[in-house]
């Protein structure tokens, strides 16, 4: 086991004597003892031999201990001033014991005239070497902490529980604001002053809560650099604690995701600009499908029509010429209908001519019945009269109608259902229609899979109003759809 060095600082002859005996016959002795008979030699041997720790005397020829203490802590070589002193004081210097004590003496001895002091110096120097060490550890792994921190790409802080409104330190990735770890310091409201006026407020009520109570922080917010630049960062910390659960402090660190909020921000714009597409094209398949229709009506209804009545005009001069009628005429008379039956349904699929003569409401009551009769489907239509002096306009009417129509195709397709039920209500934040069926339920993953184009559809068209949609299943079996209309997508007529 190496020596431990000690250096006695000790005028007097016989007193360092009989340390150096005392010290020398204790039990398993390890001690190589340095002796200066003055401060500045003490000084000298301590920058030259720099031992393990130091016995001082209080009266020295040159100097007094706590003159020895302050020239000691002036060393520029930081070794030297870590050297732990252990103060020797007169009987009756209780109060020189405590001004050696925060003067940077470690520990004190009080010499009696018997000497009996002596005894515990071994003692003394175990404990003051127990403690240099658990400081040197403890500075070890702080500097490799610190070391730690200062490697990675974040802004570490630690807040002290006695001073919640300081920062006890702030690593050097501050600079990233333009400013340095010591002015950050220096000034407690620098951090609310960096902050933007929009996010002040909301970012210190967290901050705050978070220290008093000693809860985890997670939140996000702006801070402007020196230069101006405007960064996004999350701050996020937590409470140290010991072995008792008692709080050391607080370490968080401020992170720049700038990048990731303009990708969001990037990619939120992008999803817009592909809603607007998709709604322009939706504007566009509507007036192309109202198109259609006219054509469809104004040509293929009017040919049918004329086949038809040509059908009737032969039908009929055949029975003034007193024949019978072919009866094929009547077979080709019965195809003409159903052709034109068939054309009216095309027609009111692509272009519902009740949506433009009755309205939205009026058109919603036709779809569910239509769709509830081609099923054979029990169905209720009830709409709230206050909800129905609430018009939407054409392009709104539409996407609602849409919705609606293609709610009912899953219904028929889908649900097995014995019956359907359509609501239109005034809720406070507009107008909620609900559609609901008793059918065999939407599967669970239907809406996270993103392969029913059907609810996608829906769901896109919803936004497109500015409007919310949910499906959810229906107590006792089947599905509820929820439709929310903002009120400014509506009006009173």
């Amino acid at each position: 086991m190496d020596a431990v060095a000690v250096l006695i600082v000790e005028d007097d002859l016989v007193d360092r004597m009989a340390c150096r005996r005392r010290l020398g016959a204790h039990p398993g002795a390890r001690y190589a003892l340095l002796e200066a008979d003055d401060g500045a030699g003490g000084l000298a041997l301590a920058r030259a031999r720099r031992p393990d720790c130091i016995l001082l005397d209080y009266r020295l020829p040159d100097m007094t201990g706590l003159e020895f203490l302050a020239r000691l802590a002036a060393e520029p070589d930081e070794t030297v001033r870590a050297i732990p002193v252990l103060m020797l004081t007169g009987a009756d210097s209780a109060a020189v014991a405590t001004e050696a004590l925060r003067a940077g003496a470690r520990d004190y001895l009080v010499k009696d005239a018997d000497g009996r002091y002596l005894d515990y110096v071994a003692a003394a120097i175990e404990r003051l070497l127990r403690e240099q060490r658990l400081l040197r550890d403890k500075r070890q792994a702080e500097a490799k902490f610190q070391t730690l921190i200062e490697q990675i790409q974040a802004i570490s802080y630690i807040v002290a529980p006695d001073r919640l409104e300081r920062l006890r330190y702030i690593s050097p990735q501050i600079r990233v604001l333009g400013y340095t770890p010591a002015e950050w310091l220096a000034d407690p409201g620098l951090h609310a002053g960096c902050m933007l006026p929009e996010d002040r407020d909301a970012a210190l009520a967290a901050i705050a809560r978070s220290r008093v109570q000693g809860a985890p922080l997670r939140i996000e917010y702006r801070l402007r650099s020196r230069a101006g630049e405007v960064l996004w960062f999350r701050d996020q910390a937590d409470v140290v604690r010991d072995e008792d659960g008692r709080p050391q402090f607080m370490q968080g660190t401020l992170i720049d995701i700038t990048a990731n909020k303009v990708a969001e921000q990037n990619l939120a714009q992008s999803r817009e600009a592909l809603r607007a597409l998709a709604a322009y094209q939706e504007r566009i398949k509507e007036n192309e499908r109202g198109r259609i229709a006219r054509e469809i009506h104004d040509e293929l209804g009017g040919l049918l029509t004329g086949i038809k009545a040509y059908i009737s005009v032969v039908a009929e001069r055949c029975r003034q010429a007193g024949q019978v009628p072919d009866p094929l005429l009547g077979d080709a008379a019965a195809l003409a209908q159903d052709a034109m039956d068939t054309v009216r349904r095309v027609i009111a699929d692509l272009r519902p001519s009740v949506l433009d003569q009755l309205g939205i409401w009026a058109a919603l009551d036709w779809c569910v019945s239509q769709g509830a009769r081609r099923s054979s489907l029990a169905y209720t239509c009830d709409t709230d009269p206050e909800a129905t002096r609430l018009e939407l306009d054409a392009e709104r009417s539409i996407m609602v109608f849409r919705i609606v129509q293609e709610a009912m195709t899953n219904v028929q397709r889908h649900a097995a259902a014995s019956s359907v039920r359509l609501q239109v209500r005034h809720a406070d934040g507009g107008i909620l229609l609900t559609l609901e069926d008793d059918g065999r339920g939407i599967p669970a993953d239907a809406q996270q899979s993103g392969t029913s184009w059907g609810i996608l559809g829906m769901q896109e068209r919803s936004r497109s109003l500015g409007g919310e949609l949910t499906l959810a299943p229906r107590p006792g079996g089947g599905t509820v759809l929820r439709l929310l209309v903002p009120m400014e997508a509506c009006h009173v007529p």
